[in-house]
């Protein structure tokens, strides 16, 4: 059957496979526990060199819009400054991205916080990226359907391009995933990724230091 919700107006309609209703939460949660067990030491001496290096908070938090658009904070550990303007405004990501946050980045270290989302069910292993909530009303039907499943730590964007692609190309490649959950899929993207983490493939976009802003598509915006 069919589950339908309905988010402030909005329907979200997703069918799931044996996969997506009973393993795949489940899997998730034992992943990320093993993996927080595993990879406690990196992430007590990681935790020490952030607020070392750029100060308290520790974990950075943001809200994202999850599963059917349901908003979540999601934590990481910090890679940028508070540096701001004379006016008080905080100054760009290029420059408040320091050399040890690249370097977190660049060996997603600084994700690792992010295992507690997972625990907490807000995040699955593998799923489209949670981007910004301000993107909610930039998006056109097709791109909103990225909702359908629970957000992931990674995805089959990250998997094959990370901020190397387009903003259209990485949610086409969303909606390719909310239409295809398999087990097999999900173990690619994540050996994938891996892959990708060590080679250090798509690390920043071609115009920005991080991922420049969606702005919506040009025909969303009638240009």
């Amino acid at each position: 059957m069919d589950v339908v919700y309905i988010m402030e107006g909005r329907k979200f309609e997703h069918k799931k496979g044996f996969y997506e209703k009973y393993i795949k939460r489940p899997q998730d949660f034992i992943c990320a526990l093993i993996a927080l067990i595993v990879f406690s030491p990196v992430l007590l001496v990681t935790a020490a060199l952030v607020r070392v290096k750029l100060g308290s908070p520790v974990i950075f938090k943001q809200k994202r819009p999850g599963l059917n658009e349901k908003v979540f904070e999601l934590y990481k550990f910090r890679t940028m400054t508070d540096e701001k303007d004379e006016n008080g405004n905080l100054l760009s990501d290029d420059v408040r991205l320091t050399s040890f946050g690249k370097k977190l980045r660049a060996a997603s270290l600084d994700e690792l916080v992010s295992l507690f989302n997972i625990l907490k069910g807000d995040l699955s292993v593998v799923g489209p990226r949670p981007l910004l909530v301000c993107y909610l009303d930039r998006y056109d039907e097709h791109q909103r359907r990225r909702h359908e499943v629970r957000p992931g730590l990674t995805g089959y964007a990250q998997a094959n391009g990370r901020n190397s692609l387009s903003w259209e190309e990485k949610f086409d490649m969303d909606v390719e995933y909310v239409d295809n959950v398999t087990f097999i899929g999900d173990w690619k993207i994540i050996f994938q990724t891996v892959k990708t983490v060590f080679k250090r493939e798509g690390i920043t976009s071609e115009n920005a230091a991080t991922m420049e802003e969606f702005m919506g598509t040009a025909k969303n915006m009638n240009l």
